[in-house]
């Protein structure tokens, strides 16, 4: 299929643009926060850029970053990839060091928002008459609390249904649009040798995509009036579909393929994943693979997780304009949109630029695309990260595990949430 050919045109991109991005990180200073009026280096003033990307990551957005400082004269941008960078922002907010733009997970908005630790851009978006309906809304909505917008939408992913075509192709399938078809395609492709799984059909590894399954379903993670809404005869027909899958059809056994991509080494014929794998498959020779929009649930409800990333401007940031110059630069202008995907293989939030051809008129992107029209990100209300991965996760996973049956998981998992959204109201 057509990734192959992204492929190339990827590397072309990559090997051309990776010189200048190895040359600023080379001279670039690593730790430390924003400098404010002080002078870059070459004549404008510096802009400090933290995120958690690192490896190919950080060297993808330091060619971003030298395209952004070759673009003018004011300001100099400079990468600083941090460990744990939400965390590490709140310390450098109590005790100095406060950087000037942060490329941000959107998910964490909400908490960080309410602890004052983000510069609302409201202001900002009014005086330079910035169009914030031309991004995804949904990402948009991910970066606004209480009403008031703390960020800009930068990149968005969701999860889509990827298949080895070869593997498919040899027994006689088509890749799954629903539950029932992604069952029975998963039961055909799964092999043991010996009672031993030697392929899993279909990956059933990370729970928590559990929302998403329930979105297939028809239900929903929360009520209206911010209190779970999960432990529903919605909440377990996913939870029955999970045992049905690994239990009685046998397709993923607990902990298979564990620490290592079982997709790319063809030991997964099938999997949930985003765009974010793209380059790693294209480079693998013998893996031909397909994507397809994630397959509905019984009812012909269709539901998949938004996520992505942002860009913010911390509460104390020396240099606000110099920020929110790069932030406006790289996402409301949709070519800049398009070049770091050329670059990364991330999809931009930017609608226009998710026009381009460089996505439309390749059949990964399109169906990542397909995806994007009923993707939804999680509820943005505080403290839903921690119910969700302290009070939810761990009762689906004792389920999974086989120690717990599929309603404890729900009415545990219904008591912690609720606690813990409570906690923080």
């Amino acid at each position: 299929m057509s990734t192959k050919t992204r492929t190339s045109t990827f590397m072309k991109l990559s090997a051309g643009l990776a010189v200048g991005a190895l040359a600023l990180a080379a001279c670039s200073s690593g730790g430390g926060g924003g400098a404010g009026d002080d002078d870059g280096g070459d004549g404008g003033q510096e802009v400090t850029f933290w995120g958690n990307w690192t490896g190919e990551q950080a060297t993808q957005i330091e060619t971003q970053v030298e395209a952004f400082n070759a673009s003018q004269d004011d300001y100099v941008v400079t990468y600083q990839p941090q460990e744990e960078v939400e965390a590490k922002l709140l310390t450098a907010i109590a005790g100095g060091g406060v950087p000037d733009v942060v490329l941000w997970d959107r998910f964490a908005t909400s908490v960080y928002a309410s602890k004052g630790a983000l510069m609302s851009l409201e202001d900002l978006i009014a005086e330079d008459s910035v169009d914030t309906s031309m991004f995804y809304e949904a990402a948009l909505n991910e970066l606004t609390y209480d009403g008031t917008v703390y960020g800009i939408p930068l990149t968005v992913d969701n999860r889509s249904l990827f298949y080895n075509e070869d593997l498919l192709t040899e027994a006689g399938l088509e890749p799954p649009t629903n539950w029932a078809e992604l069952a029975d395609a998963a039961e055909a492709l799964t092999v043991r040798e010996g009672g031993t799984l030697a392929r899993s059909g279909f990956a059933l590894s990370d729970v928590g995509l559990f929302s998403m399954w329930l979105g297939q379903a028809g239900g929903q993670m929360v009520s209206d009036d911010g209190q779970a809404a999960f432990n529903t005869p919605e909440g377990l027909a996913v939870l029955e579909e999970w045992d049905d899958l690994m239990n009685n059809r046998g397709v993923y056994d607990l902990g298979f393929a564990e620490g290592t991509d079982g997709f790319a080494e063809g030991t997964v014929a099938m999997a949930y994943n985003g765009p974010w794998t793209l380059a790693t498959y294209d480079a693998i020779e013998d893996l031909n693979y397909g994507i397809v929009a994630a397959p509905a649930g019984p009812n012909g409800d269709q539901a998949s997780g938004l996520g992505g990333f942002g860009m913010i401007i911390p509460e104390g940031a020396p240099n606000v304009e110099g920020a929110w110059e790069f932030i406006k630069w790289w996402t409301t202008q949709p070519e800049n949109g398009v070049a770091f995907a050329e670059l990364s293989g991330n999809m931009p939030a930017n609608l226009q630029a998710a026009e381009d051809p460089f996505f439309t008129e390749n059949e990964a992107y399109s169906a990542l695309l397909e995806t994007m029209a009923f993707a939804t990100a999680r509820p943005t209300i505080p403290g839903y990260s921690d119910a969700e991965g302290q009070g939810l996760i761990p009762e689906l996973q004792r389920f999974m595990a086989g120690e717990i049956s599929a309603q404890e998981a729900l009415d545990n998992a219904e008591e912690s949430f609720n606690r813990i959204l409570a906690e923080n109201a």
